[in-house]
């Protein structure tokens, strides 16, 4: 693309709205921002057209949880790896993420916060980062998945407090929230702004309920790795997945790659939670993109070996899943063959939803004029045909 170039008018196709689809419709873009989204084709003098023939033309998909791709994972710690991983899952519709860390040393955690910083002031070929998530180390062992053991532990003051005073692009925090110190870390985390999720836990009902009051407004990967109904001493408890479900104003977000959830899941979760309280996320481990095989998740020297086969992300043994490797469009895909749910809403799903979680929805999520331009084309399938990014298009057939 030249770089003066700096208006665009996306025609001839089935606009994608936050309450309705145009059958016919035009985007008008203009410096990175959408500057008019009106029925029919209309006229927009200087700019490049672009012609969806037919196609749908879509708000960007904006993935809140997110771990690597095309080889690589933010958890190498280097900026090439941040770059790449944002350019792979462009090129499947994803124009916004939120990429995650495993629990690790803290050491390789601080590593990767000083890549974000780098590779954020210079990433403009993929998929933008809009802050980073920590998915441990504070988490329950029994329901520790495949985040290494040996770096589980309870929340520290000290660390917590000082990982968020040093790096404020820290957007979100995952946790276990039964554990000791637990209530108190979702005070301090939510009290700097940072969206406090649990995961990785044990707790039943009554421990969610209480912690949702402290700042744990999001279910991470719902169902996985999270405690469902249980017996103690012949008595029943219900978990985390039932507290998901009862807690009306819980988020909840969900690994729509037909593997993580089956289709009766799936359809539970939307029949339940809806649309408006559901966000669909790759959890994408660096396999994404590939084909199966060997592969590692976490830091490339340090990680734990996986095996990918069957869509999805194994433990070698094929006791637990170890990541997905999805990408946004077989999510998207996912949801139309296995549920109910029209395609208006699935999109919903992962653009205005997400935005709206991670609070940038005055600014992405939707085609709506004076939104950063983050626009797809794809087909009926979700093929994706362009990706375009703040007005830059970084992917096209």
């Amino acid at each position: 693309m030249e770089p003066n170039i700096t208006r665009y008018k996306i025609h001839g196709g089935a606009v994608i709205l936050q309450d309705e689809i145009l059958p016919n419709g035009t985007v008008l873009v203009e410096n990175g921002k959408i500057v008019d989204v009106a029925a029919g084709n209309i006229d927009f003098p200087g700019a490049i057209e672009i012609d969806a023939k037919g196609r749908y033309i879509s708000p960007g998909f904006i993935d809140i949880h997110i771990h690597g791709g095309g080889g690589h994972d933010f958890m190498d710690g280097t900026v090439e790896a941040f770059l790449e991983i944002a350019k792979t899952h462009a090129r499947h519709g994803t124009t916004a993420m939120l990429p995650t860390t495993l629990t690790s040393e803290k050491e390789d955690l601080i590593l990767t916060l000083e890549a974000y910083q780098q590779a954020h002031l210079v990433n403009t070929e993929g998929a933008s980062f809009i802050g980073m998530h920590l998915e441990g180390p504070y988490f329950a062992l029994s329901q520790r998945g495949a985040q290494d053991p040996k770096y589980i532990r309870n929340p520290d003051p000290k660390e917590y407090q000082f990982i968020l005073e040093n790096y404020d692009c820290i957007k979100r925090w995952s946790a276990a929230p039964e554990l000791p110190g637990a209530i108190e870390f979702g005070d301090y985390v939510s009290s700097k702004g940072v969206l406090v999720a649990l995961a990785h836990t044990d707790a039943i009902y009554e421990e969610v309920e209480k912690a949702f009051a402290h700042g744990y407004r999001l279910a991470t990967h719902f169902y996985s790795a999270m405690s469902g109904v249980t017996r103690k001493n012949a008595f029943r408890f219900a978990g985390a997945v039932e507290a998901g479900y009862l807690i009306d104003d819980m988020d909840v977000e969900i690994i729509a790659d037909g593997v993580h959830l089956p289709s009766p899941l799936l359809k539970l979760i939307y029949k339940i939670k809806g649309t408006k309280k559901t966000a669909l996320i790759t959890d994408a481990m660096r396999a994404a993109g590939l084909a199966p095989g060997n592969s590692i998740l976490g830091h490339k020297d340090k990680g734990l070996a996986v095996i990918v086969e069957d869509g999805v992300a194994k433990l070698p043994d094929r006791s637990a899943f170890a990541g997905s490797v999805a990408t946004a469009d077989r999510l998207v895909r996912t949801m139309l063959q296995m549920t109910d749910a029209p395609l208006l809403e699935i999109i919903q799903m992962i653009s205005d939803v997400p935005a709206r979680i991670m609070k940038i929805d005055a600014q992405k999520g939707s085609l709506t004029k004076g939104k950063d331009a983050d626009i797809l084309i794809f087909d009926q399938d979700i093929n994706i045909q362009m990706t375009m990014v703040h007005g830059r298009i970084v992917y096209s057939l």
